[in-house]
């Protein structure tokens, strides 16, 4: 053990004291923090272009005033007019022409809009979003129908559901959302380290300082040393981020005082509703049990394709063509996987969910989409299933990546097949 010790500390310290370590750590929080802060200041923007349109309203829908609704200015202009209000409205300083004819409320169809340039969809959109309401309201008061009342009459439902005889507070989008994001977590992690720890082994064996090592390192040794060694740097990346991540959060407001001002208008409690109405949302949820749940699948999920990587870059070469159609097993397995956890995040108690949930190769992506729903919405037994089972994987493929690891570390110059790497590992010595 205190050889493979040497060669944990050899393969942290070499990777923590790089500058790409040290760059890629602090860029990836900043550019979170920056994605936020740009999708929240663009949500609160608003539509900051303003279009004038010239109104020949023949259906009396805007009962012979002006209007501005959202981000349209409408001018009525004399039906007398309409001819050269068609050919002009551009040099009369309008964006556009709007035709409403006589029979609009029976026949919106008949409706005619001329612009100078190409709208967003966005803007068109509001466009017949405003013009339906004007025409629903015409119809209604044509029917003698009270639009006023049927707004009043309307509710808007919000039911209060509970779960379990503890009358737990339901919070079904909120774990949907936060499965989603620890389960496609866990599949980046697996993805960058896994092929990390691949590249790290094929490196050595391709310098040839594989041959120095193991000649005072049993290559399993070696195998354990590297795969635990990349591990530590993770965690020690995930640890900076989720402290930079806070940090900035804090620090934010005080470097950009347009954002707390923002903040300030985002509604009638202001930021501190804001964030409080967040904080309800997610209060529910079991953080601690997420959290412990998410380190344990992080590190069994690791472990287990660390070491499947790791088996493929000792037995390939320097040709990256060999190492990716060898690799394409353990991908597909880790893209499926998520493919699984987007349905068990939304369904957690479907068939395909636990299966996916509790089958060890898919697991640890999986079963992150259905934890947040919590006990009992998850059956213990599950759980307990997984975890066990991901143990037992892990133990398994190490064994069999070891065995292959110790034949194809040191094989040069032959381009090894998949039916060879099994007959390695079915070797009893």
């Amino acid at each position: 053990m205190n050889k493979t010790g040497l060669v944990i500390q050899r393969e942290y310290l070499t990777r923590v004291k790089k500058k790409s370590f040290l760059v890629f750590t602090i860029l990836i929080p900043t550019i979170i923090i920056g994605f936020y802060v740009g999708l929240f200041a663009v949500s609160m923007s608003g539509n900051s272009t303003r279009e004038h349109i010239a109104v020949i309203d023949k259906a009396g829908l805007f009962d012979g005033k002006d209007k501005q609704v959202k981000e349209f200015t409408f001018h009525l202009v004399p039906t007398n007019q309409e001819a050269l209000i068609a050919k002009q409205y551009e040099h009369q300083g309008y964006d556009g022409y709007l035709l409403i004819p006589v029979n609009a409320v029976d026949t919106p169809s008949g409706m005619h809009f001329q612009r100078i340039s190409e709208a967003g969809s966005g803007a068109q959109n509001d466009l017949n979003e405003i013009l339906a309401g004007l025409i629903s309201h015409k119809r209604m008061e044509a029917a003698h129908i009270d639009a006023q009342l049927i707004r009043q009459l309307t509710p808007e439902v919000s039911i209060n559901a509970t779960i379990g005889t503890e009358a737990r507070q339901s919070v079904s989008e909120v774990a949907r959302w936060a499965g989603f994001a620890a389960g496609f977590l866990i599949y980046f992690i697996l993805l960058i380290y896994g092929t990390m720890v691949m590249r790290g082994v094929t490196e050595e064996k391709t310098t040839r300082i594989a041959e120095v090592i193991v000649s005072s390192v049993k290559p399993f040794q070696l195998m354990m040393g590297k795969i635990l060694g990349i591990g530590a740097v993770g965690l020690t990346q995930f640890l900076i981020w989720g402290i930079l991540l806070y940090a900035l959060q804090l620090l934010l407001p005080l470097a950009w005082p347009a954002l707390g001002h923002s903040l300030q208008n985002a509604g009638p409690q202001g930021a501190e509703g804001y964030f409080g109405m967040l904080m309800h949302e997610v209060a529910p949820l079991n953080f601690t049990f997420i959290l412990l749940c998410f380190l344990f699948y992080f590190l069994g999920g690791y472990l287990l394709f660390a070491s499947l990587f790791a088996a493929v870059g000792s037995s390939v070469s320097d040709d990256a063509q060999e190492a990716q159609q060898m690799v394409m097993p353990i991908t597909l397995i880790i893209v499926f996987s998520l493919v699984l956890m987007v349905k068990a995040s939304a369904d957690p108690n479907s068939s395909l969910a636990v299966f996916g949930s509790i089958f060890p190769l898919t697991s640890p992506i999986v079963m992150m989409g259905r934890i947040p729903y919590g006990i009992p919405t998850i059956p213990l037994w599950q759980i307990a299933t997984s975890m066990i089972l991901l143990i037992g994987a892990f133990f398994g493929t190490t064994w069999v990546s070891g065995k292959i690891y110790r034949t194809g570390i040191l094989l040069y110059g032959k381009k090894v097949t998949l039916k060879e790497m099994l007959r390695w590992a079915s070797k009893r010595n």
